[in-house]
């Protein structure tokens, strides 16, 4: 079934940060006239009369969750217990509430942390309880994860129609570029941009460049989302990327092309690599709602690099 959102209210959390600024575009120009995005700071999602007033606030037909509290590998070390416990409570308060209020479909976006730490490439939806995931970002992941037991239960008790996304790493305009939170790729590219306004000769990157990840443009990621929330009511977890990795190795050395970086580049071998590869099979979004990514990740690391410059001139980033 193919489901028209432009007449339905729409509540997506999260939907001031990365990923859901750019869904709130994609559902608005799809003609979506009824959009609810709250924010945090009145609503803490994390408590269940705050929950309970967006619903009442919002009367939403679909909910698109994808509040998160996120970082790096870094945040990931620091803050395990938060992320745990933040992570966990906002997705089962927001699903539990919208199925005490009989929502039409409750659209949950997990995380491709919730994959075992050694997975055979590439990552099945199959293979997701195969094992326990990579240490550092596990309290993070599996809480993610519970959103997927979560919405097959309440599929199977109450015939709840709620759906569960796993996307990839996602990268471009309008991520977080502080150091303390922020993943690869920002990172990356704020340490070069840094390095040739200050003249410094080096930078230093966290591992061995030996682990590989797959990115997605953040705007395929929207869409994606948008289609599943259209065109999928099925009960297994999707898989959203782009079917291609990279080294670490790989992805310094063309961000470094890219920054005009040509300084030595220090590899901390201290620090971790994190999971030791990451690529998925993303058939199953092809075939259940048409997804293909179409961003080439050149051009894609062009826009996050343009933006960034931007935003560094005009004092929107550090």
């Amino acid at each position: 079934m193919v489901r028209s959102l432009t007449s339905k209210r729409i509540l997506l959390t999260g939907g001031s940060g990365f990923l859901g600024s750019h869904v709130a575009e994609e559902l608005s120009a799809a003609g979506c006239r009824y959009l609810e995005i709250p924010r945090s700071r009145t609503y803490d999602l994390r408590r269940p009369e705050a929950v309970a007033r967006i619903y009442r606030d919002a009367h939403p037909d679909i909910v698109i969750h994808l509040a998160a509290v996120v970082g790096g590998i870094g945040a990931n070390r620091a803050n395990p217990g938060s992320f745990f416990y933040d992570n966990l409570t906002m997705g089962i308060e927001m699903m539990e509430q919208g199925r005490q209020r009989g929502i039409e479909k409750f659209v949950a976006v997990g995380t491709v942390c919730a994959y075992p730490k050694f997975t055979a490439l590439p990552f099945k939806e199959s293979d997701l309880w195969a094992g326990y995931p990579e240490e550092t970002n596990a309290p993070y992941g599996l809480a993610k994860k519970m959103l997927l037991v979560q919405a097959q239960a309440y599929r199977q008790q109450y015939g709840f129609n709620a759906i569960y996304l796993l996307p990839v790493n996602l990268y471009g305009p309008r991520d977080s570029f502080d150091l303390e939170r922020s993943h690869v790729i920002p990172a990356l590219i704020k340490k070069c941009l840094d390095a040739a306004d200050s003249g410094e000769r080096k930078i230093e990157v966290w591992g061995t460049g030996s682990a590989s990840r797959e990115f997605l443009y953040v705007g395929d990621c929207a869409r994606a989302i948008m289609l599943a929330a259209q065109r999928y009511d099925g009960g297994e977890p999707v898989n959203i990327g782009s079917g291609r990795e990279i080294s670490i190795r790989d992805l310094v050395k063309l961000i470094s092309e890219l920054t005009d970086f040509r300084g030595e580049i220090v590899w901390n071998s201290s620090k971790p690599d994190g999971q030791p590869r990451r690529c998925l099979d993303v058939s199953r979004a092809e075939h259940e709602f048409g997804f293909h990514a179409t961003t080439d990740f050149v051009d894609g690391l062009r826009a996050t690099i343009d933006w960034y410059r931007h935003a560094r001139r005009t004092g929107l980033a550090a």
